[in-house]
């Protein structure tokens, strides 16, 4: 079993393996993918010896910190680097570097004709380490040096093929829109040390429940913050676009890393929205909007990775709604988590089968058919949608239907606002997942006739094989016997039970037929596809609802036209200063032009004058 002081080797062997093909240059050209495998392997085995070691312990015993080294010493402020293994953060550990571990191996073979396959290896290698330090940091200053490397890893791989505009654009949005984001960690953690004097997680969270105002701030600051990475509204607008990247860094976003580390600020200072209810409110409002807004907007698009990456909007609102629920809801928003990471992965390096068998293509109405042509492929994007759509024993059912149940528990016109929303999301998520089957894999065929299908080859296959036995089984193995729950429990408490009116199979029964309802939809409008303009709101879904829209208009005319009017002042006095001087420096110029006559007797007399000048000035003193 791993000891405490060996936790840092989690973070190191990644970073470790960044440095070296970032660094490296080309000599780590043919073994540099190698490199990027097994760094991540190793980190898994290091979290997997450390978890199993807490196994063993007793519950209150399972938070331990691992000190490092002391960075920061100013006055009474004091940041010590510190690592936090706890139940939480080794349920990220094991996410992150086990999901991640099998995207690495897929992308040996997914990116073996690119040239700079060595540094996309290192790029996904410095994604990993920045996520594992932000789940391990032990206090706030640690986990924003985390929060920042996911943000530089995430602009760098999105922008990978920068020689596509596309690609270097939407890079430059992820990068823009999630600063406005980080602004309100920023200034929470600035208020952290102005009302507590400390950014320790200890430190911060006992102190929090004696001025419920200031944690409503910081609540609402970390919310921002958490919206900014988790792609919620209202700055969700960078994730769609995010697709322009390669498909293996869509699936690390979407089920490994980025997305999930809002949700993971949110759980990890429950303490402050135990302080501050109104924040919480906001979290599930949040929450709820978010989830029906990307599963709207993923019922309208026929871009297959766009597809999917409105339904992580979508899935990742459901954990937000939950964990916006309080302690009846954190268990549900993390095993809802830990479920997603394996079919969200499963469902992403299908799509990417998919279009290494189609030449990049991503539009599903060029598809038709491909379930015979590519059998493994059509296998495990089929668990990938079982899963996600929550058809029991697959593992959304363990975990969607009872954040619907607990939403609706919350009671009174709240209740029914959310557990309507979360209701609905089940019955889009369902429809909008069957249409993706639809068009892809059943149907006639549409693709053109020099485009030959082929199954992908086994380093492929094997991880896709893998996340679909997870996408199958891992909601059960979590869920029986309140597993998930009490391994959770010495972090977030003992779950609170939800006041339900009605049995839980009433719900089951509620749940499967909305599902059911979304299937049926999807299969009479998409099982034979016919050339449709769509109505308004299908036309408003392709345009992601506006959201760009609302964005420029709300957001980048105001602003550049406020920019524009204080820098005008500015600018009008700037000119008239560099034209002033221009002026006079000309006009000096001209004077002494007059000057310069060629004759040598007047240079003789301005000669005899200064000299005349000079010893006058010694004789009188100066």
């Amino acid at each position: 079993m791993l000891s405490e002081s060996a936790a840092w080797l989690i973070v190191a062997y990644p970073a470790l393996g960044a440095a070296v093909l970032l660094l490296g240059g080309r000599r780590t050209d043919r073994w540099g993918h190698y490199l990027g495998v097994a760094t991540v392997l190793a980190a898994f085995i290091v979290g997997l010896s450390a978890t199993l070691g807490q196994t063993g312990l007793a519950p209150d015993q399972r938070v331990q910190h691992t000190p490092l080294f002391t960075w920061l010493s100013v006055g009474e402020l004091r940041v010590d680097v510190r690592l936090l293994l706890d139940p939480l953060s080794l349920t990220f550990v094991l996410l992150i570097t086990g999901v991640g571990a099998l995207i690495h191996i897929y992308s040996v073979a997914y990116l073996a004709d690119d040239p700079r396959r060595r540094r996309f290896f290192g790029y996904l290698n410095l994604f990993v380490a920045a996520m594992l330090l932000l789940v391990l940091a032990d206090d706030f200053v640690v986990l924003f040096i985390g929060w920042e490397g996911v943000g530089l890893a995430s602009y760098l791989l999105i922008g990978f093929w920068q020689h596509k505009p596309a690609a270097a654009v939407a890079a430059k949005k992820a990068f823009v829109v999630n600063r406005v984001g980080d602004l309100g960690l920023l200034v929470a953690m600035m208020l952290m040390v102005g009302a507590f004097g400390s950014l320790d997680f200890d430190t911060v969270f006992a102190a929090a429940g004696s001025n419920g105002g200031t944690a409503t701030a910081i609540g609402l600051l970390l919310l921002l913050a958490a919206c900014g990475k988790s792609a919620q509204l209202p700055l969700q607008s960078w994730l769609l676009d995010a697709m322009e990247g390669p498909t293996p860094v869509s699936a690390l976003i979407h089920a490994a890393t980025m997305v999930t580390a809002g949700v993971y600020l949110i759980t990890r200072s429950h303490e402050i929205y135990a302080a501050a209810p109104d924040a919480r409110l906001a979290v599930a409002l949040v929450g709820a909007a978010t989830l029906l807004f990307g599963a709207i907007i993923g019922c309208a698009k026929y871009d297959i990775k766009q597809a999917l990456a409105a339904s992580t909007m979508s899935q990742i609102g459901y954990m937000m709604l939950a964990a916006g629920l309080g302690a009846a809801g954190y268990v549900l928003a993390i095993t809802h988590l830990v479920v997603h990471g394996f079919f969200k992965a499963g469902l992403f390096l299908g799509a990417g089968s998919v279009m290494h068998a189609m030449h990049d293509e991503v539009d599903m109405r060029r598809y038709g058919a491909l379930r015979a042509a590519l059998p493994a492929t059509f296998v495990t994007f089929g668990a990938g949608y079982l899963a996600i759509i929550g058809v029991p024993p697959f593992s959304g059912f363990f975990t969607k239907d009872p954040i619907i149940e607990v939403a609706f528990g919350t009671g009174g016109p709240l209740g029914l606002v959310l557990g309507t929303a979360a209701l609905a999301g089940a019955g889009l998520t369902a429809f909008y997942m069957t249409r993706v089957l639809l068009l892809t894999f059943f149907g006639p065929r549409r693709w053109a006739r020099q485009t030959h299908p082929h199954e992908s080859p086994p380093t492929m296959l094997v991880p896709m094989v893998v996340l679909a036995l997870g996408s199958a089984g891992a909601g059960l193995l979590l869920w029986l016997g309140g597993r998930m729950a009490g391994w959770l429990a010495p972090v977030l408490g003992e779950p609170v039970e939800a006041g339900t009116p009605h049995a839980a199979w009433g719900w089951t029964a509620l749940v499967l037929s909305v599902v059911a309802a979304g299937v049926a939809v999807a299969w009479l409008q998409h099982a034979r596809p016919t050339r449709q303009a769509g109505s308004w709101l299908v036309r408003a879904a392709r345009r992601d609802l506006y959201g760009d829209a609302f964005n420029e208009a709300v957001v980048m005319r105001p602003g550049r036209a406020l920019a524009s009017w204080l820098a005008g002042p500015a600018e009008r006095d700037l000119d008239r200063a560099v034209t002033g001087v221009g002026g006079t420096v000309a006009r000096g110029a001209a004077v002494l032009r007059t000057a310069q006559t060629g004759y040598v007797r007047g240079y003789a007399l301005w000669v005899f004058g200064g000299a005349t000048l000079l010893i006058a000035a010694f004789l009188v003193g100066w």
